[in-house]
């Protein structure tokens, strides 16, 4: 098994996390996004949208976006679980771990942010608060939600880690990364993360943890 990772995604971050969850153990190749070198004709061949994570396992292609690597590995290997039993509490964590990785996460990628340096020349206070306000909406959608449903235990659903878990802890951390931004205001979110960083699948992936950040370029 080998994945393609970038030490500052979040979506790699996401699945780094399931495959430990998961007790799996993958070769990671890094790949340094703001160099570019997800644009190698070869990387290229293995995931046409250039971007990571891209995740081989055994001899069948690729697989790529996030979301759908973290239920490939829920159903190729589903012990411990990722997803309740229940019925109707899947859709609910289905629908969390949306919320960051499909209606935030989009918007604040390495290619938006050039986008909005270099054609839309936008400066880099006017980049920051595009950042700030879709993390920052997304923080607070989520925290209403777990605030006030009956289904929110330890964890985001219950009292063992969950997708929408990896997803806010994931979301959570590229907030505090790229514009330091305080889960302080989202106090369910914010202890639901720290309950997740107590558990080593989380904390040993965190992005500062990973080889290539440690010869990144300042954020």
């Amino acid at each position: 098994m080998k994945l393609y990772t970038y030490w500052r995604s979040q979506a790699s971050f996401r699945v780094r996390i399931a495959l430990r969850l998961k007790g799996l153990v993958a070769e990671t190749i890094a790949l340094d996004l703001l160099k570019g070198d997800q644009f190698d004709p070869t990387y290229r061949a293995l995931n046409p949208e250039m971007v990571v994570p891209t995740l081989l396992d055994g001899d069948g292609p690729p697989l790529v976006q996030s979301l759908a690597i973290l239920e490939y590995l829920e159903e190729k290997y589903p012990q411990p679980p990722l997803l309740p039993v229940d019925l109707r509490a899947r859709a609910h964590v289905r629908a969390l771990a949306q919320m960051p990785a499909m209606d935030a996460h989009p918007f604040i990628v390495p290619r938006v942010r050039r986008y909005l340096e270099q054609e839309l020349h936008l400066d880099e206070p006017a980049r920051l608060k595009w950042l700030r306000h879709w993390l920052d909406l997304a923080s607070r959608a989520i925290e209403d939600v777990l605030a006030r449903d009956p289904r929110t235990g330890r964890f985001c659903c219950g009292d063992r880690p969950t997708i929408a878990d990896i997803c806010l802890v994931a979301h959570l951390t590229s907030a505090k990364m790229l514009c330091d931004s305080d889960p302080a205001p989202y106090p369910t979110a914010r202890r639901i993360l720290d309950a997740c960083m107590q558990i080593d699948a989380f904390a040993s992936e965190h992005p500062l943890r990973q080889a290539d950040a440690q010869t990144a370029a300042p954020i």
